[in-house]
């Protein structure tokens, strides 16, 4: 009788333990936050190279497109994305903000350095607050903005087709 009971709790065990694993795959495991972040959060940042605090009401004018590329020198895809930002910060109709993120600070100045400074204004942003503020979840993130509205948010690195979206949004 106690061999039977033994084996009937470990079959229901067994049973119980598939049921959790079976439920298990039905849930992905992918966070996506869910940001409805429409206007320009407002917010005092050090600059990088003065290390002076800036406004940010004073960056984002009406009027005028910006990209605000969130980025950091031992971030991969931010080196990769680099190039797109030169190339994109050569049109007179959009200024590029940078918003270092979580990173060494002279690691940061020799990344630009050897790739270049796309970048109109680079704030700092040791603790990632104020990515959070954007509603940012890491690196790379780049929001087009235009009239202190986001208008289009960019998760991971620009691409080709990143850029396309950009040109005509800036037409």
């Amino acid at each position: 009788m106690k061999k039977g009971l033994i084996s009937f709790l470990i079959i229901i065990l067994f049973i119980f333990t598939f049921i959790v694993f079976y439920k298990g795959l039905n849930k992905t495991s992918l966070y996506k936050p869910k940001s409805e972040i429409k206007n320009v959060p407002e917010f005092l940042g050090l600059s990088l190279f003065l290390k002076e605090e800036k406004d940010s009401k004073k960056i984002f004018n009406e009027n005028k497109y910006y990209l605000l590329n969130i980025w950091a020198s031992w971030c991969v895809p931010c080196r990769d994305e680099h190039p797109i930002l030169i190339s994109l910060s050569k049109d007179d109709n959009l200024d590029i903000i940078g918003l270092n993120y979580k990173d060494n600070l002279s690691n940061a100045k020799k990344f630009l350095d050897e790739l270049g400074n796309p970048y109109k204004e680079i704030f700092i942003d040791q603790e990632g607050i104020i990515a959070i503020e954007w509603g940012a979840f890491g690196v790379p993130e780049t929001f087009l903005t235009y009239n202190n509205k986001i208008i289009k948010k960019f998760i991971g690195p620009l691409n080709q087709n990143s850029v396309l979206e950009i040109k005509q949004a800036i037409k």
